[in-house]
């Protein structure tokens, strides 16, 4: 696993093309060093500058990068694992053509040559975010994979020209981008949690969405969509269970490709239990490690869990239990480190785990994307509920909120009061909102809207909202569950547990691989009809649980979905209190002038007089104002 960067002008190319500086990409370069901290290249031509930073995981001898081809004219920058490249290997061998290593990035190199970028980008299966620069043609192409695993940033310059790299924070380091706030972005991530779309916090910058590619020619961007989602609406093979099973196993077989030590993050939960079961098939179990972390704080805990699946499955099993006190100590650091402020909670423990299982091992499966292609998480279950909450009478839906925000506030995860109230909330949302308010921490607009009143005049629930509803509205098909799963996965999966999982396992130089989001298990899972995932009482992951009961213990298949949460609610008013103090204090908040300064001060009062549970907005605005600082973010103008 990788960073990469580049630089690319309106000239360039041509003999008499402006030269890139030296510093500034070998800056951008190093500002990825933990992405890549084995090794660092660059390529220089006119106008044009390509940098990357190395993980070793493939070939630790060869594969420096950025590589080209034998004339010197196709040279690649790659971040990710193209799993099918062996195969395609000996299809371009047959083609004539000679590779100088063993490593998965040659094969973008020859088969760009040979295929053109578009039969490229549908051959290769893997996680990726490339550049390749063709100085004949002049071009600079730009890709993400299908799912969004791997993330890339871009901004057109002042100039025309082009900057491009895998986090945000290397493109600041380029002199002409200003650390000015995007403030659609900013709008967005108050709802969402995150930063949906094409959205970066930073005004100019964008990223590149899953499936997607982008050539930039002589000053002028086009984007196209490689691939999408295959939602359908046919009906299951007879065959269904056997046929998952067949296709779970190749995908995670595909994943033990590695040069380096490997492993399985393993929470207790169905899915990363399943990528432990099918690794313990295709190895012999004592050469399986496994890693969780747990809580001293148990209704967070699942570390009895997880020893639990790797006693059953007889790996070499690693667990470390952390107390709130060492998650709130590392905040700050996880912070400093983001490119983009992040209000998804989890990230926290996801990082720790992820340092963890860095002591033993370069690579970790695990088990993303599960509960968006199965319908896994509870509110799909929830949504049955929510179609009959709607066609209440509407002084019956005020009276019931009113029973909800009267139930005693609790810190516990998953307590009564925060599902209850998360469900009433948007309960009665148009269906392509509905979810998204679910997941994230306030509606636009709502009492709860921390955003200057400027902002939220200017951002209204339709235009905030309208990133959401249009993945919802993409899908060819008249269920809408398949919808809701799909939507999960444009926008949910590939913008917050991606993201996360991405600058979490980064951050310690650990590659993180998703089995489930293996393309061929993608296409077949997304072809099922809804009743193959959500069954009553089963409630999601049908197919899965189906699959899984000869190679896991019971307790696992029909246990109910628990979160990688931690304590925020409680932190807030406790451990944390100075630092809201500090950093959302009224007169801070008026002078940067992005938050309603009297608003925000009544949301900490209701919080800290558990009046109300604010955990998710105060934590997404305290993020903010975290990230607001370690970048060195002006107030408003």
């Amino acid at each position: 696993m990788c960073g990469i960067t580049g630089i690319v002008y309106p000239d360039a190319g041509i003999p008499n093309a402006q030269p890139v500086p030296s510093e500034v990409i070998k800056s951008m370069t190093a500002a990825l060093t933990h992405r890549g901290p084995d090794a660092d290249g660059y390529h220089q031509e006119n106008g044009v500058a390509l940098g990357h930073r190395r993980l070793k995981v493939i070939d630790l001898a060869g594969g420096a990068q950025p590589m080209s081809n034998p004339e010197g004219t196709v040279w690649v920058t790659y971040n990710g694992e193209i799993y099918n490249h062996r195969d395609l290997r000996m299809e371009l061998e047959s083609c004539g053509h000679t590779f100088r290593s063993v490593c998965d990035t040659e094969v973008l190199v020859h088969g760009y040559a040979e295929w053109g970028i578009a039969k490229l980008l549908d051959r290769i299966d893997g996680m990726f975010a490339f550049g390749i620069w063709d100085s004949a043609a002049r071009r600079l192409l730009l890709a993400r994979d299908r799912m969004g695993q791997k993330p890339i940033f871009y901004s057109v310059l002042r100039d025309r020209g082009l900057v491009f790299a895998s986090e945000v924070k290397a493109l600041l380091v380029h002199p002409d981008i200003e650390p000015d706030i995007d403030e659609e972005g900013l709008a967005a991530y108050v709802t969402f949690e995150y930063l949906p779309g094409e959205l970066s916090m930073v005004k100019g910058i964008r990223k590149l969405l899953p499936g997607s590619w982008l050539s930039f020619e002589c000053g002028n961007v086009v984007q196209s969509s490689y691939w999408q989602i295959p939602i359908s609406d046919a009906p299951a093979p007879e065959n269904a269970t056997e046929r998952f099973t067949e296709l779970f196993d190749q995908a995670v077989g595909r994943r033990l490709m590695a040069d380096v030590p490997l492993g399985v993050f393993l929470s207790g939960g169905i899915d990363s239990s399943s990528v432990a079961a099918s690794v313990v098939r295709q190895r012999t179990a004592e050469n399986v490690k496994t890693f969780s972390i747990g809580f001293q704080d148990k209704s967070y805990d699942e570390s009895s869990m997880a020893r639990l699946v790797a006693q059953h499955l007889g790996t070499e099993h690693h667990q470390r239990i952390f107390t709130a006190e060492a998650m709130r100590d590392v905040l700050p650091e996880v912070v400093a480190g983001l490119d983009e402020p992040f209000g998804d909670a989890s990230l926290l423990p996801t990082y720790l785990l992820s340092g963890f299982a860095r002591e033993h091992v370069t690579v970790a499966l695990g088990g993303d994307g599960g509960d968006e292609l199965l319908l896994g998480y509870p509110t799909f279950f929830a949504d049955s509920f929510a179609k009959a909450f709607a066609q209440l009478p509407r002084p019956l839906r005020r009276g019931v909120r009113r029973l909800g925000q009267a139930l005693p506030i609790s810190t516990k995860n998953f307590s009564v009061d925060f599902k209850v109230n998360a469900f009433l909330r948007a309960a009665d949302a148009p269906p392509a909102w509905r979810h998204p308010l679910w997941l994230g921490s306030t509606i636009p607009g709502a009492p709860d809207d921390p955003l200057h009143p400027d902002l939220r005049e200017k951002f209204p629930a339709e235009s905030v909202l309208s990133f959401a509803a249009a993945e919802y509205d993409a899908p060819d098909t008249q269920s809408h569950l398949q919808r809701l799963s799909y939507q999960y996965c444009r926008t949910y999966l590939a913008e917050d547990i991606l993201h996360k999982v991405d600058r979490a396992s980064m951050a310690v130089s650990l590659e993180a691989r998703s089995p489930f989001l293996d393309r061929s298990l993608v296409e077949f899972v997304a072809a099922l009809p809804a009743s193959q995932k959500l069954r009553f009482p089963a409630r999601g992951k049908a197919i899965l649980k189906d699959a899984m009961r000869n190679r896991l213990p019971n307790e696992v298949i029909n246990r109910s979905k628990k979160g990688f949460g931690i304590p925020v609610a409680a932190w807030l008013k406790g451990p944390l209190e100075e630092m809201v103090n500090d950093l959302l204090s009224e007169s801070r908040v008026k002078a940067a002038g992005y938050f309603d300064g009297t608003r925000v001060q009544r949301l900490i009062e209701e919080h800290r007089s558990e009046k109300r549970n604010h955990r998710k907005v105060l934590w997404t605005m305290l993020n903010f104002e975290l990230w607001r600082d370690a970048r060195g973010v002006s107030a408003r103008s």
